[in-house]
C-alpha cells in the first residue's frame, strides 16, 4: 500500500468516525429526551407536577379520578389548560363552597347557606366553561400565524408533518402546546386525519374547521396547498379583526349582565341593614323561601338570556 492510499483510507476512516461520533450524539440526546418525557409523565402519575415538586391532594387525586365524574372532570381540565390536578380542583371547590356557606350563613340567615353553596358550585363550572372558551378565543386569535407558518413550510417543501412540526415550536401557548401534542400523535402512529380530528373536537371553532377541512383535503388529494393557506390566512386575519370589533361592541351587555345580580345582593344586604331581622324572619317561613328561590333562578335565567343575547357568531 503507497502512501497515498494510507492518506485516503485514513481521511475516510477520521470522517467515519465523526460521522459516527455526530449520530451517537443525536442518539444520547434524542435519549436523554425521551427519559425526561417518560419521567416528567410517570411523575405527574405518581403525584408530582412536571417541575419534580409533589402535587397537592395526591391521595384525593387518585380517588377521583376512579370515578366517571373525575374521569369526566380530568376532560374538562385537560381543554382548558389549567396546571390543576382533579384532586386538586375537587379540594378546593369544596373548600369555596364550606367558605361561601359559612359567609352567607353568618352575614344573611341559616337558609342563604346551601343556596350559596349551589351558586358556588355553579360559578366553579361557568369557571371551567369560561377559561375553556378563553383557551379557544387565544387559539382563534393565533391560527393567522398558524396558517402562515404552514404555507410558508410547504412553500419551501417541507411535508405537512414537518411543518406542524415547526409550527409548534415557533407559537407560543396555546396553539404550540396543542400541536405539540398532534406531533406526538403523529410521531406514535395516529392519522393526520385523526390527529387533527381530535384537536378540532378539543377546540372547537369555524375558523380551524375551515383550516383542518383545508389540510386534510390537501393530504388526500394533493394539490396546491399553499395557495389555499396564503388565501385561508387573509380571510382568518378578517375574521379575527371582525370578532375584535363584535366582542368590543358587546361589552357593555356583558357588563350588565354580571351586574344585575351584584345588584340584587346589594339589595339584600341594604334590606337587612335598614330593619335588623327581616332576613331571618323572610326565610323562616315557607312562603319567604319560595320566593328567595324564585329570585335566585330569575336572576340566573336573565344571566343566561343576556349571555345568550350577547352570543353572536362570526
Amino acid at each position: 500500500m503507497d502512501y497515498e492510499s494510507a492518506a485516503l483510507l485514513a481521511v475516510g476512516a477520521a470522517l467515519l468516525a465523526c460521522a459516527l461520533a455526530v449520530a451517537g450524539v443525536w442518539l444520547y440526546a434524542a435519549g436523554r429526551a425521551q427519559r425526561a418525557a417518560l419521567i416528567r409523565r410517570l411523575s405527574e402519575e405518581r403525584g408530582q407536577g412536571p417541575d419534580g415538586r409533589s402535587r397537592r391532594f395526591a391521595q384525593v387525586d387518585r380517588r377521583v379520578r376512579r370515578t366517571a365524574l373525575g374521569r369526566r372532570l380530568e376532560r374538562r381540565l385537560a381543554v382548558t389548560g389549567l396546571d390543576v390536578t382533579p384532586g386538586e380542583f375537587t379540594v378546593y371547590v369544596v373548600l369555596l363552597v364550606a367558605a361561601v356557606w359559612i359567609v352567607a350563613d353568618a352575614v344573611f340567615a341559616a337558609f342563604f347557606g346551601p343556596v350559596a353553596g349551589v351558586i358556588a358550585l355553579w360559578c366553579a363550572h361557568a369557571f371551567l366553561n369560561w377559561q375553556r372558551q378563553r383557551r379557544i378565543e387565544a387559539f382563534i386569535n393565533q391560527l393567522p400565524d398558524f396558517s402562515r407558518i404552514l404555507a410558508n413550510a410547504t412553500q419551501a417543501g417541507l411535508a405537512l408533518r414537518t411543518a406542524l412540526g415547526i409550527a409548534a415550536e415557533e407559537l407560543p401557548a396555546p396553539a404550540g402546546e396543542e400541536l405539540a401534542r398532534v406531533t406526538d400523535q403523529l410521531s406514535v402512529g395516529v392519522s393526520l386525519d385523526e390527529a387533527l380530528g381530535d384537536l378540532q373536537d378539543r377546540l372547537p371553532s369555524r375558523e380551524l374547521v375551515v383550516l383542518v377541512s383545508t389540510l386534510v383535503l390537501s393530504n388526500r388529494a394533493g394539490g396546491q396547498v399553499v395557495s389555499s393557506l396564503r388565501n385561508l390566512t387573509v380571510t382568518l386575519n378578517d375574521r379575527k379583526e371582525t370578532r375584535r370589533e363584535v366582542r368590543t361592541q358587546l361589552a357593555q351587555v356583558t357588563l350588565t349582565g354580571y351586574t344585575v345580580p351584584v345588584m340584587g345582593l346589594g339589595s339584600l344586604i341594604l334590606t337587612d341593614q335598614i330593619i335588623p331581622g327581616s332576613l331571618d324572619r323572610m326565610s323562616s317561613s315557607a312562603l319567604g323561601q319560595g320566593a328567595i328561590i324564585l329570585s335566585v333562578g330569575l336572576y340566573a335565567a336573565g344571566i343566561l338570556l343576556i349571555r345568550r343575547m350577547a352570543r353572536i357568531h362570526v
